[in-house]
């Protein structure tokens, strides 16, 4: 068991600075705050300040907090005893502030734990404003209230109103492993959600966060961006353009920037990738004779090599157009004639078909220029499934 020796001044002051023992709170007299002196001391009862950043996408959110541990000023083992006793259970009364019978707990110790948001955010699906909030908890035996106050600056919980209150949600602290220190993470960390936890002793209370409009946050900066330097290179245009054709939104605006990409004045490039990226749009919006036209062009371009079209095609096999893989797979054998990897793709095509007789010349033509051991060992493999009768794309 870690032993730690401190006065008995210092242990009073730790236990005022968590607000756990809110009788000892008053035995000090209510003192000012470490934060009231002129100089810059050692924080209240060793509870180090911690903070912790994660970005969801583009938002950012970041919690503020000291650090309390299980262990007694003394280094007596509290665990068991945190819960329900050093942190009551539902709204408890202070000595000290104006907060009166209708106290939260801080969520940390000392100063007002607090969690800033860059941009909106949903918290447990309920809406709340880009900005810096005071978090405070109001644990409970099954569920917890989980309180953003718009005051962020208080010292503690002592001065907590219900009125600045800008969002309650209720939440189900779960069984964890062991924390001695009181530790914020983010868990489940995606582009558009994640889940705040905080972590002691042996419980961890979740809070779900998500961005319910992240592409259109990208969306909205890539345009600001566009209008300073990345808007004076055609790369800028198409990679915007792409981002928006891959998700799936803005299709409107995705074929506006490609067809800058591809012909905007002083900026614009006519090549493999933005006449790719411009077909996608144009199908994006359902312009399909546009985009046929488009993608006949980017096919024959001086800037589309092999692989380039191989990797056009290949997925064309998946989307269940094998007819169409095989022609455009043909015309770039016609043009780069014993090209890796263009026998592999018409022996792809063929396979679908099923048509294997004719797909294991094309994996032997391959074989013998293929660039690497793996692709040797793979082309290997695929004609042994050929000869097998087995469609080599399953």
């Amino acid at each position: 068991m870690r032993k730690r020796k401190r006065s008995r001044s210092a242990a009073t002051s730790s236990v005022f600075a968590t607000g756990l023992l809110f009788a000892l709170a008053v035995a000090v007299g209510a003192a000012p705050p470490a934060g009231a002196q002129a100089v810059t001391l050692p924080p209240s009862g060793d509870n180090q300040k911690a903070s912790v950043t994660q970005h969801l996408g583009l938002v950012e959110v970041t919690v503020d907090y000291s650090s309390p541990d299980v262990h007694a000023p003394d280094g007596t083992d509290r665990r068991g005893k945190i819960w329900g006793q050093l942190v009551p259970f539902g709204w408890h009364q202070e000595a000290f502030g104006t907060c009166g019978q209708m106290c939260p707990w801080r969520a940390g110790a000392n100063e007002n734990t607090v969690v800033r948001f860059s941009h909106d955010v949903q918290v447990e699906g309920q809406p709340l404003a880009a900005g810096a909030y005071g978090l405070h908890m109001v644990p409970g035996e099954n569920e917890w209230i989980v309180i953003f106050s718009n005051n962020s600056s208080s010292w503690g919980h002592y001065f907590y109103s219900e009125a600045e209150d800008a969002l309650r949600v209720t939440v189900k602290a779960e069984k964890a492993p062991y924390r001695e220190w009181l530790t914020y993470e983010f868990t489940d960390r995606q582009m558009d959600k994640a889940t705040l936890a905080l972590a002691w002793e042996e419980l961890v209370v979740p809070i779900r966060i998500a961005v319910p409009n992240a592409i259109d946050l990208y969306a909205a900066n890539l345009g600001r961006e566009l209008r300073s330097a990345p808007g004076f290179d055609w790369r800028g245009w198409q990679q915007s353009a792409q981002m928006l054709v891959d998700r799936k939104v803005r299709p409107e605006l995705a074929e506006q920037w490609a067809s800058n990409a591809v012909s905007l004045q002083f900026i614009g490039q006519e090549n493999w990738q933005t006449l790719r990226t411009l077909a996608a749009a144009q199908r994006a919006n359902g312009k399909d004779a546009a985009a046929e036209a488009t993608m006949a062009r980017a096919l024959v371009h001086p800037t589309a090599g092999p692989v380039d079209i191989y990797q056009y095609a290949r997925p064309l096999i998946a989307q269940g157009q094998p007819e169409r893989a095989l022609a455009v797979f043909q015309k770039v054998a016609e043009r780069f004639p014993g090209a890796w990897p263009t026998d592999v793709g018409i022996a792809r095509a063929y396979s679908a078909l099923g048509r294997y007789a004719e797909a294991i010349p094309h994996l032997e033509a391959a074989l013998a220029i293929a660039p690497d051991d793996l692709n040797r060992s793979n082309i290997e493999r695929m004609l042994g499934r050929l000869k097998k009768g087995e469609d080599i794309n399953k």
